[in-house]
């Protein structure tokens, strides 16, 4: 299937599985994928490591606006995909702790990070075919995307799945914990000031709680179909 060039945003609650269904897409329709969320925790990692969190876990938002300056955040493609980089290191596994995961969202919500996050994103935009997840693509980062997706599950189900990625890279973590973490990035993202994650008015919803991926791709197909009569096999 050829579909036109576009730009295809969606957003969605933690651990929905946006970007293995966007990563899908990407493959099947020859896009560019763009993983926000890999930014953002690259960030979140970048802040960790270099001391930017005080006692309380407040990030010094000074020195973290400076070192955005010069930091050389970005995506390279491997023999595996796609990989998110600072420099020549590969920081796809650390990114993807529980460490990083507490203090993504607070990171998130900064304006000088967003702002950061969004230009880098932007330049990328510019090419069309290009998919893209995270919390604002459709409302902030692509307003005029000519295709917006919510994508949204119930909790447990959302726990589960990331207490099994976790498992599978060989970190212990107690359901209750996960459950609580998405829970609080949940409200956080919900209710930051900058950004906060929302339904754009004109996104299609997916709600994937009972869905595989393969459901999700023939749901997509579908509405590709329908939204773009002209597409071709």
């Amino acid at each position: 299937m050829h579909i036109p060039d576009i730009i295809i945003a969606i957003d969605g609650y933690s651990s929905t599985g946006k970007s293995s269904f966007a990563r899908l897409i990407a493959s099947e329709f020859s896009f560019l994928y763009l993983d926000s969320g890999a930014m953002y925790r690259g960030i979140t990692l970048m802040a960790i490591e270099n001391g930017f969190f005080d006692a309380g876990g407040n990030a010094d938002t000074g020195r973290l606006s400076a070192a955005l300056q010069s930091l050389d955040l970005h995506f390279s493609n491997t023999p595996d995909g796609s990989k998110t980089f600072i420099g020549d290191r590969c920081i796809e596994k650390e990114i993807r702790t529980m460490e990083v995961s507490a203090k993504v969202s607070p990171i998130s919500a900064i304006p000088c990070v967003r702002e950061f996050v969004d230009m880098r994103l932007r330049e990328f935009g510019k090419r069309k075919r290009v998919v893209m997840d995270g919390r604002d693509i459709g409302t902030t980062v692509f307003p005029d995307a000519e295709l917006k997706i919510f994508m949204t599950a119930d909790l447990a189900v959302r726990a589960r799945r990331r207490a099994a990625e976790m498992a599978s890279r060989g970190e212990t973590v107690s359901l209750e914990t996960v459950v609580e973490n998405l829970r609080e990035r949940d409200y956080i993202d919900s209710h930051r000031e900058t950004s906060p994650l929302t339904k754009a008015a004109d996104a299609l919803v997916l709600d994937n709680s009972r869905m595989t991926l393969q459901d999700q791709m023939v749901w997509i197909r579908g509405i590709i179909r329908e939204r773009f009569g002209n597409v071709s096999d």
